[in-house]
């Protein structure tokens, strides 16, 4: 039997990128996606899609009842819906900084509590967060970025000993510098793209960017029944960037 037969997952932020990965992937599994994404009509056709907006309540509430209608059940949370933002503590004003926590984490919040009842009535409930490097390593030029993703690291740990004892397992990814439309965005923005695509590729021990792919195969690991004792916990996809330092070569 396929790993998550049977279970309901939604995916925000599922219509492209690493959501969009993660939403296949958990297809392949077995499992019914729902995508909520600013921008629906750019999900798989394959998945359920609900506009919604992350950083707005009732929109959340109102794509969550409607995954709730349709499927009957949600099982598994990926909180993957998030935005960037550049510079050091300087460069953004404090409308941005309140702009981007409250989609990179407190989305998460209102996404989660919106499922809830659902992942209380779930018997493989599970809920896994997008952090990223950023909030394990210092990078230049990232200070409100950074602050977001480090917040969304302890909430998963927080929101993981609030309801282990419901069963409801809460874990993290933090992936490195991952090819995606976004970084893709990034990269044409520079003065030197391919410069600093080099740069980027440098920058992670194993010299490339990361797969989405690869980050999707990790939160499929930790929303699997399979990881029962997986909990409060996050998995770095960073090619060593987290944990490795190597000597020039």
């Amino acid at each position: 039997m396929p790993e998550f037969d049977n279970l309901v997952a939604v995916v925000t932020g599922g219509a492209s990128g690493i959501g969009a990965a993660v939403a296949a992937r958990l297809t392949e599994g077995g499992a019914q996606v729902a995508v909520l994404d600013l921008n629906p009509t750019d999900a798989d056709p394959a998945h359920f899609a609900v506009e919604a907006d992350v950083a707005d309540r009732a929109s959340v509430d109102a794509a969550i009842a409607a995954v709730a209608e349709k499927f009957g059940r949600i099982d598994i949370v990926i909180n993957n819906a998030g935005i960037g933002a550049q510079g050091t503590i300087a460069d953004n004003d404090d409308a941005e900084w309140a702009r981007v926590f409250s989609i990179n984490v407190t989305g998460i919040a209102r996404v989660t509590t919106a499922a809830l009842p659902w992942l209380l009535a779930s018997p493989s409930a599970a809920v896994v967060n997008t952090s990223s490097i950023a909030a394990t390593a210092g990078l230049p030029a990232r200070a409100l970025y950074s602050a977001s993703k480090g917040a969304v690291l302890s909430l998963t740990r927080a929101m993981a000993a609030d309801h282990l004892r419901q069963g409801i397992r809460v874990n993290a990814v933090n992936p490195g510098t991952a090819d995606t439309p976004w970084v893709a965005r990034l990269l044409s923005s520079a003065a030197d793209p391919e410069a600093e695509r080099a740069a980027l590729n440098a920058r992670q021990p194993h010299g490339r960017l990361v797969s989405a792919t690869e980050v999707a195969d990790a939160v499929a690991y930790l929303a699997s029944p399979r990881s029962g004792s997986t909990t409060g916990t996050a998995i770095a996809v960073d090619g060593g960037m987290q944990e490795l330092r190597l000597r020039p070569e």
